[in-house]
């Protein structure tokens, strides 16, 4: 498989809702996010792609992608058509970790609280909490950024 390691800047949006041409993005370092945007422009974070992470849009080759994805940090990525990583085969540590982070994810927001989601993220990503905001961070969970607070107000009086 052919990689071609790019520098992105804070901010730089490296995939659009609708685009055909969906790639494989894994992270050397810098910090990415997938998300997507609602009819009534909230937005939605899937997922956060750290150090060593995947990040990639789910859908076929000849369908419009799904997902936003940009960078929350400056990062250097390697990047490769989706069409010929799953052809040969990408960095299988980093598929297995992106696709047990979604099932756990998935279930997660099916079943648990606003608490134990919360819990999840920061023993999922530890260091993610000091490199976006809160409202990220809320917007990951699937809660407002007032039930947020309040998770962590009560997490902080019981230390």
């Amino acid at each position: 498989m052919t990689l071609k390691t790019i520098k992105v800047l804070k901010g730089q949006l490296l995939q659009s809702k609708g685009d055909l041409n969906s790639k494989i993005y894994i992270i050397e370092s810098g910090l990415l996010r997938s998300y997507t945007i609602d009819d009534k422009g909230k937005e939605h974070i899937y997922m956060f792609g750290p150090e060593n992470w995947l990040v990639a849009d789910n859908c076929e080759p000849s369908v419009p992608c799904q997902l936003y994805i940009d960078a929350i940090e400056d990062s250097i990525v390697n990047v490769a058509p989706k069409e010929e990583a799953t052809k040969q085969g990408a960095d299988m540590d980093a598929i297995l970790r992106r696709l047990n982070s979604m099932q756990n994810r998935i279930v997660m927001l099916m079943s648990s609280t606003a608490r134990e989601r919360y819990l999840h993220f920061i023993e999922t990503y530890p260091e993610i909490p000091q490199r976006v905001t809160l409202k990220m961070i809320a917007s990951y969970l699937g809660i407002t950024p007032e039930a947020l607070s309040r998770v962590r107000n009560e997490l902080a009086q019981r230390k």
